[in-house]
């Protein structure tokens, strides 16, 4: 018995150090007597939807000079989105997750480091904009260490070795404040398999004599710098007219379902209006993220919900269903949502064609200037996921 205990403490130290879909490669059988255990576990694991994950925290100063990072934020979410979205892990489309924290900011508790989770890994892209939007600044102290070793402490990381899990953190004073040491921080999160990027806002040179390029090197991370205040450019296209307009008839697909449909229908339309705020190729952007399978909403959509399992039509009440299938029989339900998703479909594939024109547009009228927090941020997680053999299609 001892023997198939090391023989199955090898063979599953081995599969933990292959990278990049290694839950589902095939391995070798082991001969015990939990045999048909194992393949019973295999043959359900290989049945699941795909459970990988890039997981991204976002840790923002949110002092009194840090208005131009958060508008950066703001303007920049979608394409950073989008740019994701094409990451491939074998043949596997990675899931997403984004944790989101603000720190240096007065108006936060001091005993507590002046940090605040203000979202833990989600993948509602919904909520991850209004959270953002919801940020202002205020002066205070900022506590780099603090706030990394908060993240790494609060949040679900994890531990499947494929998933590509990274902290961003982004602000322009010494990264030494604050009583806990950026050192310490790093090597737990060495442990934890996270790799700590630096943005430091401001001079480069400034940058790296405040320790934020120490900061990423321990853990074998970017080291960035940007100019904060520098306002994002959107560049527009002949498509983004037409785009708009799918992206009005794809808002008409979705089928609210339970007490909080209402509510995250109408979340949807606003911060399709945030981003509009921003200039309507911001606001094609977004269109663009809500038809990739990054843009998910089971918890309210009825029909993301029944094509994830969320849900059996069969149980849900009268009082859950919107008042287009109230008093509707169980078929009568399933035929409309089928009949809603076939149209998602055609409109998310139909903004996706209009997109690779659209890119294709933009990389022609771009010039040497770069968008700052995006650019920082997508170059770092290309860079990085390459060592777990992602790939960018």
């Amino acid at each position: 018995m001892k023997t198939h205990l090391k023989t199955f403490a090898f063979c599953a130290a081995l599969i933990g150090f292959t990278s990049c879909n290694a839950n589902n490669k095939k391995q070798p059988k082991l001969y015990t007597e939990h045999t048909v255990e194992h393949e019973i576990e295999k043959e359900k694991n290989d049945k699941e939807p795909n459970k990988q994950f890039i997981k991204v925290a976002l840790l923002l100063d949110t002092s009194n000079s840090m208005d131009g990072l958060i508008d950066q934020a703001k303007a920049q979410l979608w394409d950073i989105v989008n740019e994701l979205s094409y990451a491939k892990c074998g043949t596997n489309k990675p899931n997403l997750q984004i944790a989101l924290y603000e720190y240096g900011n007065d108006n936060l508790n001091g005993d507590e480091g002046y940090i605040k989770q203000v979202l833990a890994f989600s993948d509602d892209l919904d909520d991850i904009s209004k959270e953002l939007f919801s940020l202002t600044t205020n002066g205070g102290e900022e506590y780099c260490g603090q706030v990394i070793q908060t993240s790494l402490n609060q949040l679900n990381w994890g531990k499947n070795p494929d998933d590509l899990k990274l902290i961003f953190i982004a602000g322009n004073e010494a990264f030494t404040q604050g009583k806990v040491n950026y050192q310490d921080a790093t090597t737990n999160a060495n442990e934890k398999d996270v790799t700590v990027n630096t943005i430091f806002c401001g001079n480069y040179r400034q940058g790296i004599s405040s320790k934020w390029q120490a900061g990423a090197q321990l853990t074998k991370g970017d080291y960035m710098a940007i100019e904060q205040n520098t306002k994002t450019v959107h560049i527009a296209s002949p498509y983004d007219d037409t785009i708009l307009i799918l992206n009005k008839k794809l808002n008409n697909t979705y089928v609210t379902y339970g007490s909080k449909g209402q509510r995250k229908m109408e979340m949807q339309a606003e911060q399709d209006k945030n981003a509009a705020g921003y200039s309507k190729a911001n606001a094609v952007s977004r269109s663009v993220s809500k038809s990739s399978h990054l843009y998910k909403n089971k918890s309210w959509d009825l029909v993301d919900a029944e094509e994830m399992d969320e849900v059996v039509i069969s149980d849900l009440k009268d009082d859950a269903l919107p008042a287009e299938l109230k008093g509707k029989s169980t078929e009568e339900i399933k035929v409309y949502i089928d009949t809603k998703r076939k149209e998602r479909e055609d409109i998310q594939n139909e903004i996706q064609e209009l997109n690779a024109k659209r890119k294709v547009y933009i990389s022609k009228q771009k010039t040497e200037g770069n968008n700052g927090l995006e650019n920082a941020m997508t170059n770092a997680i290309k860079a990085q996921a390459q060592k777990k053999n992602y790939t960018w299609k």
